[in-house]
């Protein structure tokens, strides 16, 4: 059992590198898909994403779960707010990279370890160390700082962090693995997006048709784009803790942000760097303590297999 259990794990961490990885390049791809609006390669993203699960699914032939699903009300309504979420959140993503916010876009996600502990703490209850508290508290002043700089609170960071926080809770709830999970989201998602698509086809207005057919081919992939690393995520979300989730989303802000300063050439006035660097201080405090508290179990998992006398002596005082 504890084989089958590092295992999983370890597909997890794997996965989650992937995603996030993914996730920190994916700046490079929107402004690809100008002059549709950030509206249209929304619905574009939801229907491609849905053929794309779709093939997966003929392919590896696994279509058991759905039936299961239809039986389940309560899980149907979790895939819903799953795919309520993950619509707001791919829809002010692509709006802020398109829009030059890029550097702000990655904030949110360097923001959203930080949302993902507070969700833990207040929904499943979990205890926090007191190097996370400190943490959670720093990030609560690098809020400030940087709502004094714009001049108004972060939105569109703080709700790129709501939104993908929460998607990740509920995708644990849920418990499906990342293709029928994502199958089932983009669902929910399709005729919407449809029906939106062909209200611009009527009006004249989609650029699918009228822009050549490298740039359909181009919104096609948004597809195999946004699939690719949500399949991972879900993968993920259900084999690590929200905890592991957290220090892993390091990677693709860190991309984000890097892109945003060096390739984007977005401005970085003082205020912004110290909001920043605040943020930085709380996820440094963050991983720090993880490191120390997986290295003292490590200890204490290799003292017990080591020391026969003290095994005993629990299994008798059991």
């Amino acid at each position: 059992m504890a084989g089958t259990s590092k295992g999983e794990h370890r597909i997890g961490l794997l996965n989650g590198l992937a995603a996030y990885g993914m996730w920190g390049l994916v700046p490079l791809f929107w402004p690809l898909l100008k002059p549709a609006g950030a509206m249209e390669i929304l619905a574009h993203r939801m229907v491609w994403s849905l053929a794309f699960v779709v093939v997966a699914l003929v392919f590896v032939r696994r279509w058991a779960w759905a039936g299961e699903l239809l039986r389940q009300p309560r899980r149907l309504g979790l895939i819903a707010v799953a795919a309520a979420v993950i619509t707001v959140n791919w829809g002010v993503y692509i709006w802020a990279v398109n829009s030059g916010h890029v550097v702000e876009a990655s904030l949110g996600y360097f923001i959203n370890p930080l949302m993902t502990i507070a969700l833990g703490v207040l929904l499943l209850k979990e205890r926090l160390r007191p190097v996370q508290w400190a943490a959670v508290g720093v990030g609560f002043t690098a809020v400030i700082v940087l709502t004094a700089g714009y001049g108004q609170p972060p939105w569109i960071s703080l709700c790129l962090a709501a939104s993908f926080a929460v998607y990740g809770l509920v995708k644990k709830k849920v418990g499906l693995d990342g293709v029928e999970s994502l199958a089932a989201e983009t669902a929910i998602q399709f005729l919407p997006a449809l029906a939106y698509l062909i209200f611009l086809s009527v009006h004249g207005d989609l650029t699918f048709a009228t822009e050549g057919p490298g740039h359909a081919a181009l919104l096609a992939s948004t597809g195999i784009v946004t699939a690719l690393p949500l399949v991972c995520f879900g993968a993920a979300a259900i084999r690590v803790p929200l905890s592991t989730l957290g220090l892993l989303q390091y990677l693709a802000p860190v991309f984000q942000f890097l892109l945003g300063v060096l390739y984007f050439h977005e401005a970085m006035p003082p205020e912004r760097w110290a909001g920043f660097a605040l943020v930085w201080l709380a996820l440094i405090l963050l991983t720090w303590d993880a490191m120390r508290s997986a290295h003292r179990a490590r200890v204490v998992t290799t003292s017990r297999r080591t020391d026969p006398a003290a095994t005993g002596a629990k299994a008798v005082d059991a």
